[in-house]
């Protein structure tokens, strides 16, 4: 299947400000664009791409004073299957993990695994290990977090989400996280477009989403504790250790994000003419 995806992200400096963008989509998914995903930002601006330390492609730009609109529309062929589901795949022991998984069992920005370690190991103690402890996680994620657009806020932590019980993808995310680690399951944040192909209406608000990625024999399998179920049409922007790893803008300044637009649905290879859902979060 063919996916048509972009985002239009309006802000406002009130001078000039450094910016790091990581927006575009993962270096593994290059390959299969159609039409590709450049930054276009109105006024023109110099955009500097690299690779960050967890692989993902990201962007340096200086905002200028005023109004800047940052944009793309594209086309990426998908295999139109649902995330793998492997209820056989067993824990590794952490002696036995490869190095670069290690990060991934540590505390991090918004996963505070040395507040929640008691809790989950009173929740998940008694669950096999492996494939079936990790969605012990998300079946219980996913029901003792109320999600709601409102209650959106970009400095709560695993633990106050655990305390609070409600929240947005990421908050989902970050929680189920903090209880792998706890429970020596490696866990890393991911974030990219996942449209409502394959589900019933009514649909939700379009926005950028929040999923995880735990290792398991020898491989790192999707979860997603806010839909908890396979879902198809999931294109990756970034991976990292949390939501602090892969915003998708940094300022080094003064700004105001005045409006936010994404669009991911399926499409005619057409990028003038495909159909699409775009919302304002």
């Amino acid at each position: 299947m063919k996916i048509r995806i972009g985002y239009e992200l309006v802000f406002d400096c009130p001078k000039p400000t450094p910016m790091i963008l990581t927006l575009k989509v993962h270096s593994t998914r290059v390959t299969d664009l159609i039409f590709s995903d450049p930054i276009v930002a109105d006024p023109l601006v110099t955009v500097d791409t690299f690779f960050d330390s967890y692989g993902n492609q990201s962007a340096r730009i200086v905002a200028p004073k005023g109004i800047l609109r940052l944009s793309t529309d594209a086309v990426i062929n998908d295999s139109g299957l649902p995330d793998a589901v492997n209820p056989q795949a067993r824990q590794t022991p952490v002696e036995q993990l490869p190095d670069d998984t290690l990060q991934f069992l540590l505390g991090s920005r918004y996963c505070e695994t040395d507040l929640l370690g008691d809790t989950a190991w009173q929740l998940f103690s008694n669950n096999v290990t492996g494939w079936s402890r990790a969605q012990a996680i998300c079946d219980y994620v996913h029901h003792h977090i109320a999600f709601g657009y409102h209650d959106a806020r970009n400095t709560r932590t695993a633990w106050e989400v655990f305390q609070e019980k409600k929240g947005v993808c990421r908050d989902f995310a970050h929680l189920a996280i903090a209880f792998c680690r706890c429970m020596n399951i490696p866990a890393r944040y991911c974030t990219g477009y996942l449209g409502d192909m394959g589900i019933p209406p009514p649909y939700g608000e379009m926005d950028f989403a929040a999923w995880f990625e735990v290792y398991l024999d020898g491989k790192w399998y999707i979860f997603d504790p806010r839909n908890n179920m396979p879902r198809i049409g999931r294109i990756l922007i970034a991976r990292g250790r949390d939501a602090a790893d892969v915003a998708i803008s940094t300022a080094f300044g003064p700004n105001t994000l005045k409006s936010f637009k994404v669009h991911t649905d399926e499409s005619d290879e057409s990028c003038s003419s495909s159909t699409t859902r775009i919302s304002i979060s």
